[in-house]
């Protein structure tokens, strides 16, 4: 569905092209619908092919030699791409099932939207502790156990920041697209496929990006896995690039870069490019824009006459699914509630939440205090106020930075052709592969792994604020800008007038996933080794990182306890206060 509305008088607008005759028959496909299916046909043929290496053989007591010889990058590459795309199917629908659910129910919206902040906190060596014992037991004696243990930390990389980001856009639906559901007594999953799903379409395909790169960041600790003092290792570029690294090897190092750019700024120019290309087509406004962004990828799809045959095909399965969405009920729900009815459900609704959240907690002190007792949690509270110190500069310093950058990038789709590929190259650098660079910088000019850690977390953090910055400006109508270049406003009066309320909603969902993204980046900024030679900061983050090494269960657990209270903390005193301040005042 396009929201762009022509306002062109009807004299000025050409008539649709309207086909004539029967359907093409195959025998009449062009020779782009013959490369389109031969190219459909090798990615399956790769797929199952290097799918074949997920269910080989496994004993979680021997560890997995990495090769380390370049011929094997291509096949790494390949393992590595496969788990990020299914780690990215994952979170799609994570992401739809859950700020759906929280957007949607004011009770539920209580308890998902916190607990968010506490996932989004919760590092990826913390849930790798828990998934790599439950998937090797689930899969006994094959690789699939170790592969779903990594998809899955690839996985609580991406879902946060793109769940966050189609929460917003529910949250924040146009009223007049809310008001044509409800006339048109649309049910909930026409709704859902026809309004709201298009309606935040744009912040979807800029934040999966965002959060595809966050997968990269993470790669060498998903696929080199050090837990409980024992080393599980995946074929991939990451675990490529972390035995080069531990030999100290520049050469290898360089081949893992190499590869990672190749992959990088191969998957923009044939996925992510034709995607945000598409998706511009639901962007809200009145006017045609100037410019519109283009890709060779999708220019060439729309030369095939494969998505017609695909249409023909699929279209009853669709109609027969919009006949069974009417078991969810139609779109005509009363604005008005039931105070005494509404009010009983919310005192059963808290305390059965807040039954079930003390007995866990209950339990979790026993467990404490049976081993370590409380005062497990001292040493980290004190660390977390220096990696908190760090969080706060690096999200003031990104904002100043990356917000007027965005913006401009925004609102120029020739300057968006230009920089997409090189911000997602630098988004999806891992900042272990700059280990090397960064211990010798560090030890050539005397800078203290104390500050030079808060770079390092800047590479895994900054670019969410970009990024949806930059989603924000080009969601803003091209009317509203052309209305605003017509009556003169410029400098200040235009960020304050036109800007700053279009953004706004978009940057506190970056500011929110940057804060988190920042402490999860802390693990891997504030313990640096390349070779012989480890820098260890003093934080929160090398705390976790040498719990989770030693396999100190408490240690883990406090860590993770309190780097979520920090995240917490501030995402309720300062994001979400914001997050209100952007649905009731900001929203376009």
């Amino acid at each position: 569905m396009s929201f762009r509305t022509d306002t062109r008088p009807a004299e000025a607008v050409a008539p649709a092209p309207v086909a004539a005759g029967p359907p093409r028959r195959l025998s009449q496909l062009t020779w782009v619908d013959a490369a389109v299916a031969a190219a459909v046909l090798v990615l399956l043929y790769v797929v199952l092919r290097v799918g074949q290496g997920t269910t080989v053989a496994f004993n979680s007591r021997q560890n997995v030699h990495i090769d380390t010889d370049p011929s094997q990058l291509p096949y790494d590459a390949a393992r590595s791409l496969l788990r990020m795309f299914a780690a990215l199917a994952l979170s799609i629908a994570f992401t739809f099932g859950y700020a759906y659910a929280a957007a949607k129910s004011r009770r539920l919206e209580r308890i998902l939207i916190p607990a968010l902040d506490i996932l989004q906190s919760v590092p990826v060596l913390g849930f790798l502790t828990v998934a790599v014992t439950g998937f090797i037991a689930l899969f006994p004696g094959s690789m699939l156990g170790l592969e779903c243990a990594s998809i899955f930390a690839i996985f609580t990389s991406q879902a946060w920041n793109m769940t966050f980001g189609f929460y917003s856009s529910l949250t924040s639906l146009p009223r007049e697209l809310d008001e044509l559901s409800r006339s048109f007594r649309f049910t909930r999953w026409m709704r859902f496929w026809k309004v709201e799903l298009p309606a935040g379409m744009i912040s979807l395909v800029w934040n999966g990006m965002m959060s595809f790169g966050g997968g990269w960041f993470f790669l060498v600790a998903s696929e080199a896995i050090s837990v409980n003092n024992q080393q599980y290792s995946l074929p991939g570029v990451g675990s490529y690039a972390g035995a080069a690294i531990a030999d100290g090897d520049l050469g290898k190092v360089g081949w893992a870069i190499l590869a990672m750019a190749v992959m990088v700024i191969g998957v923009n120019f044939l996925f992510w490019r034709p995607l945000t290309a598409w998706a511009e087509k639901f962007k809200n406004e009145q006017s045609e824009a100037n410019e519109v962004q283009r890709s060779v990828v999708l220019d060439f799809l729309r030369r095939s006459h494969w998505p017609q045959l695909l249409g023909r095909v699929l279209g009853p399965l669709g109609r027969q699914l919009n006949r069974a969405g009417r078991v969810f009920g139609t779109d005509d729900r009363p604005l008005a509630v039931d105070p005494v009815r509404r009010r009983a459900g919310d005192v059963c609704f808290a305390v059965v939440a807040g039954g079930l959240l003390l007995w866990g907690l209950t339990d979790l002190g026993h467990y404490l205090h049976d081993r370590t007792g409380l005062g497990v949690f001292g040493e980290p509270l004190l660390l977390g106020l220096a990696t908190f110190a760090r969080v706060v500069l690096l999200v003031a310093v990104a904002t100043v930075i990356w917000v007027p950058i965005g913006v401009k990038i925004g609102f120029s789709p020739r300057l968006t052709r230009i920089a997409q590929p090189v911000v997602q190259v630098l988004a999806s650098f891992p900042a272990n592969f700059l280990f090397p660079l960064a211990v010798w910088f560090f030890l050539r000019t005397g800078l203290s792994i104390n500050l030079g850690g808060t770079l390092l977390m800047a590479l895994g953090a900054q670019w969410y604020i970009l990024f949806n910055t930059i989603a924000g400006a080009m969601a803003v109508p091209t009317d509203l800008r052309e209305a605003m270049d017509d009556l003169g406003v410029r400098g200040f009066q235009r960020w304050r007038r036109l800007i700053i309320p279009g953004i706004f909603p978009s940057y506190v969902t970056g500011g929110i996933t940057a804060s988190g993204g920042a402490w999860n980046a802390s693990i891997v900024s504030e313990v640096v080794v390349f070779g012989g030679t480890t820098l260890t900061a003093t934080g929160l983050g090398a705390y976790i990182a040498r719990a989770t090494e030693s396999g100190d269960h408490p240690q883990l657990i406090a860590g993770v306890a309190v780097m979520s209270l920090y995240v917490v903390g501030l995402n309720r005193l300062v994001w979400r206060r914001l997050y209100r301040l952007a649905e009731t005042r900001y929203s376009l």
